[in-house]
């Protein structure tokens, strides 16, 4: 599996996902700009003594990190307004996960654009404004690879 970050800006949230990228052996991707320097004690805090066991890329730019996908690569747009739920597809090895910035989540040319991809993480509490970037990652993660049984053949 493939976690893709597009402009993140907290680092903190970059560095639970890295430290989550390495725990279940998805490949993380890091799409600039970046709104933190990657040797960022913050980062680094977060992501702990885990950035070494971590599989990632860091790309100039979305058409940089789109070009470096296979072909027949499946992407999967999470961010809210969706036509349906991330629990709604059915993942395969290899997908790659897309995340947006914290403050403004993925652009919406790039969801209409990709609107089969498009997912979202169902929020019965209306009132809440989002779930933190991090958590939102796992829970997405998990699910493809429960889907996907956690790389054990």
């Amino acid at each position: 599996m493939h976690v893709v970050l597009l402009e993140p800006e907290i680092p903190p949230n970059t560095g639970n996902i890295a430290r989550l990228c390495a725990g279940t052996g998805a490949t993380l991707h890091l799409v600039e700009p970046l709104g933190f320097d990657l040797d960022e004690r913050r980062l680094q805090r977060a992501g702990m003594d885990y950035w070494q066991l971590v599989r990632w890329h860091r790309w100039r730019d979305w058409d940089a990190f789109r070009a470096s996908c296979p072909p027949d690569a499946r992407l999967w747009f999470v961010e809210q307004g969706a036509p349906r739920g991330y629990h709604e597809v059915r993942y395969a090895r290899g997908d790659y996960l897309v995340f947006g910035r914290e403050s403004a989540g993925l652009p919406r040319t790039l969801l209409e654009a990709n609107r089969p991809g498009w997912i979202d993480l169902p929020m019965p509490n209306a009132a809440a404004r989002s779930l933190n970037l991090s958590n939102c990652a796992a829970i997405v993660l998990f699910e493809a690879l429960r889907q996907t049984g956690f790389g054990r053949d």
